[in-house]
């Protein structure tokens, strides 16, 4: 009986939900040159918040055995969200952003987690916005640079340049992932928690949407 990497499972159980994500009304626009660059800022000021949130949480997972092996500071991405919105927004940044509806469920949840010292669940959430980041987020940090102008300020948020080989992280990453000591059923609760970031990256860029239609 062949088994199957727990990488290549959770990838494979959890794409339809990778792909719906992706093909989000809002992000499909803003990936076309359909968007606009206030579209492109409000985005950016929803990862604050929850980025500000997971890597939080990853202070407090840094000495838990299950969680520190994902752990590197060359994915951190806090200094260049702030940078990046200094740039966009000016000097009073922090005063003119707001988290929506999603993503304040989005931090509760991580917050949740962080609270219950649930490694695996942290990891889930981990895995899915760096991974993403380093992935898909490469091809969104060209296309902003092509449609608005940006050199680095503006999309720093995509450029991981303590990374020289990106694929090669992900596998690395992915390896940890394999050797990770989860037993079935935690296996499938990390994967039900990736499906659930999933949505909860869905439901954000439908927020997006509904506040540029009332705007």
């Amino acid at each position: 009986m062949t088994v199957i990497p727990f990488s290549q499972a959770l990838r494979e159980r959890t794409w339809s939900g990778h792909g719906e994500s992706e093909s989000a009304g809002f992000m499909h626009d803003l990936m076309a040159g359909k968007g606009t660059r206030d579209d492109y800022v409000a985005l950016v000021a929803q990862h604050y918040f929850v980025y500000e949130a997971l890597e939080s949480a990853a202070e407090r997972f840094a000495g838990d055995p299950e969680a520190q092996p994902f752990l590197s500071d060359q994915l951190t991405r806090m200094p260049a969200l702030e940078t990046d919105l200094q740039f966009l927004l000016g000097d009073d940044w922090r005063a003119q952003i707001a988290p929506l509806p999603t993503t304040e469920r989005y931090v509760a949840r991580i917050r949740e987690i962080e609270a219950d010292g649930w490694a695996g669940g942290f990891v889930a959430h981990h895995y899915t916005r760096y991974l993403g980041d380093l992935s898909g987020g490469q091809a969104i940090g060209r296309l902003m640079s092509r449609y608005f102008g940006f050199e680095t300020n503006g999309i720093l948020f995509y450029l991981f340049d303590q990374i020289a080989d990106p694929k090669a992280f992900k596998e690395t990453y992915r390896e940890q992932l394999d050797a990770a000591s989860w037993e079935p059923n935690e296996r499938e609760r990390v994967i039900d928690e990736v499906l659930y970031a999933y949505r909860l990256n869905t439901e954000l860029f439908d927020d997006l949407s509904r506040a540029k239609a009332a705007a």
